[in-house]
């Protein structure tokens, strides 16, 4: 009801017979303007969405390979109907991270344990020493809490081949059997000692418990928003799935007009939608699982343990033979490499696996790097890490920015570099941002003119794992486009894009923001941008390859390593 409405309208007069029928009469109209509010902004959302339809550029990796059945989102976010091309890369990418699902949970008794589970390492063909350039197997037995093996797949473990001695480390990848059986394998890198350390993240069971929350409860994380005009003032909850919630509630619809990205707030009772101020995190959802549940989410009991070894846990690796003919003519050859990491620490410093060396910078040869450089960063703190890295070379210009969001600067005028930070855009679950500020990074790229002395660095995923994947393939889907349209108009840019990382869990943070979120993510991210001319810097194997305790935020030790890495990207080092 409007305000001239609650003026006119005294309760205590008495009304006359036509009077009432009036008075129903306008009710009527106005509940039924209220409740078109959400068809008429749903309208909109979809007119967004039909004027801005990217065209069909599908890469290799998700080429069809066959008719597909129809794509049914059954999310909460359900009212983002993709189209037919986004369908078949949905379907593509849904496939590539498919995660095997256990029977129905009956105990915490039946469920995987990684103090009775097992590790062996392998003994190599034929017995031989194991050499450099060598591949190294570990064969893992899931057993439950009675201590029985395990008879089905869908375990969530992570392997690392370490030196503490060298500070050399690899990270290893980890095949299911779906059997209760797992092999990690590991690339032998350095001469010397080395450590296999397999950690169980998850249970299958668990896992099991998070595929659920992220298909059916992605309201468990939500926003706030602040309006204000005057003295008056109102919060209000925010989200991209209020109109599946509650579609009774007048919405404030702030869809992007540009990508179609949506985003919604529940109008505030007196103020409008164009009062809003800021965004800021509202919270997490208590009691989304049951109490049998929960027992699968126990720190130190199955939340990120470690698994023994049934034997040795090491082994010694010698150095690799080249011109020696005995070893040539041996009937008995290596086994062949089934696993290529993207590089590993030795000495620690990290080195690319492909073997272009990584230079180490100093502040001088930094600011020589950078000298008459544009580096746009982009994405969550992970992101902002590197500019605040950078900013110890640069001079910060104060914007006068919240700490957390930004946006920030940085300035040196006198070798003509600009470094610049922004934040994405919703979800986004910093303290406080300004309404003003909520930018889109796939309309930020279209801003930009690009070219030699462009570098654009990308890293999106920390504040989408509460939200289905779908939600997370949309805002890539929108961003690729972005990088092939910059990529056309500014030949030369260089785009730097930044994997997801394994950061520390308890039960709350599993529920909410698990490695295995940030794993799915992270396989979309790879399948997403395969085939694009840009630097993938692999977050993940730089932190599980690290002996450091796993953090959203990596120590500065590996950020060090990370510049360094981009660096020789933006300054390689000169042909002899």
């Amino acid at each position: 009801m409007t305000e001239e409405h609650k003026a006119a309208v005294n309760p205590g007069q008495r009304l006359s017979r036509c009077a009432l029928i009036f008075l129903l009469l306008a009710l009527s109209g106005i509940i039924f303007l209220r409740l078109n509010i959400i068809t008429l902004e749903n309208l909109s959302y979809r007119t967004a969405s039909m004027l801005f339809q990217p065209q069909n550029s599908s890469h290799p990796a998700l080429a069809q390979k066959g008719p597909l059945p129809p794509y049914n989102n059954h999310t909460i976010c359900s009212h983002l109907e993709p189209t037919p091309d986004e369908a078949l890369e949905d379907r593509a990418l849904l496939d590539a991270i498919a995660w095997p699902k256990p029977p129905a949970l009956t105990s915490l008794n039946q469920t995987s344990d990684p103090v009775h589970s097992l590790f062996a390492i392998l003994p190599s063909k034929g017995g031989r020493e194991r050499r450099v350039g060598d591949q190294l197997e570990a064969l893992v037995q899931m057993q439950d809490f009675q201590g029985r093996p395990k008879r089905y797949g869908g375990d969530f473990l992570v392997a690392r081949l370490h030196s503490p001695d060298l500070a050399a480390g690899v990270a290893g990848t980890v095949v299911d059997h779906l059997n209760g059986s797992y092999s990690a394998l590991f690339p032998l890198l350095w001469e010397g000692p080395a450590q296999v350390t397999i950690t169980m993240v998850h249970s299958s069971e668990a896992v099991a418990v998070l595929q659920r929350l992220r298909e059916q409860r992605a309201d468990r994380f939500f926003f706030q928003s602040l309006f204000r005009s005057g003295e008056l003032s109102e919060t209000s909850v925010c989200n991209m799935c209020l109109p599946h919630n509650r579609p009774q509630e007048p919405l404030c619809n702030y869809t992007d007009l540009h990508t179609g990205e949506p985003w919604y707030c529940l109008k505030p009772k007196r103020l409008s939608c164009d009062t809003r101020i800021n965004h800021f995190k509202g919270g997490y959802k208590k009691d989304l699982v049951t109490h049998k549940e929960a027992l699968l989410f126990q720190s130190r009991v199955n939340i990120k343990v470690v698994i023994h070894a049934s034997g040795p846990d090491r082994i010694d690796v010698l150095p690799r033979k080249i011109d020696n003919p005995e070893l040539e003519n041996r009937s008995i050859k290596p086994e062949p490499v089934k696993y290529n990491p993207s590089g590993y620490y030795y000495k620690g410093s990290w080195r690319s696996f492909d073997g272009t060396p990584v230079r180490q910078f100093d502040a001088k040869s930094i600011t020589q790097c950078l000298t008459g450089k544009m580096i746009n960063m982009y994405g969550d703190s992970t992101m902002r890490q590197w500019f605040e890295y950078l900013r110890a070379f640069v001079p910060e210009f104060n914007l006068r920015s919240p700490a957390q969001a930004g946006p920030f600067m940085a300035v040196d005028c006198k070798h003509n570099i600009l470094l610049k930070y922004r934040c994405h855009g919703p979800p986004l679950g910093f303290s406080t941002v300004g309404a003003s500020e909520l930018r889109y990074v796939a309309n930020e790229l279209d801003r930009l003119p690009g070219g030699p002395n462009t570098v654009v660095a990308l890293s999106l995923w920390a504040h989408f794992s509460p939200f289905p994947v779908e939600v997370y393939i949309r805002r890539m889907w929108h961003i690729r486009r972005a990088l092939e349209r910059l990529l056309a108009r500014g030949p030369g840019t260089l785009v730097v894009i930044r994997s997801a990382n394994l950061r520390a869990l308890d039960k709350e943070m599993s529920l909410n923001h698990s490695d295995w979120f940030s794993l799915q993510l992270d396989r979309v991210l790879r399948n997403m941008f395969m085939g694009l001319a840009v630097v993938f810097v692999d977050a993940w194997e730089m932190t599980l390859a690290h002996h450091s305790p796993h953090n959203i935020h990596p120590p500065p030790d590996i950020i060090k390593n990370t510049i360094s890495l981009i660096l020789t990207q933006v300054c390689p080092a000169k042909k002899s």
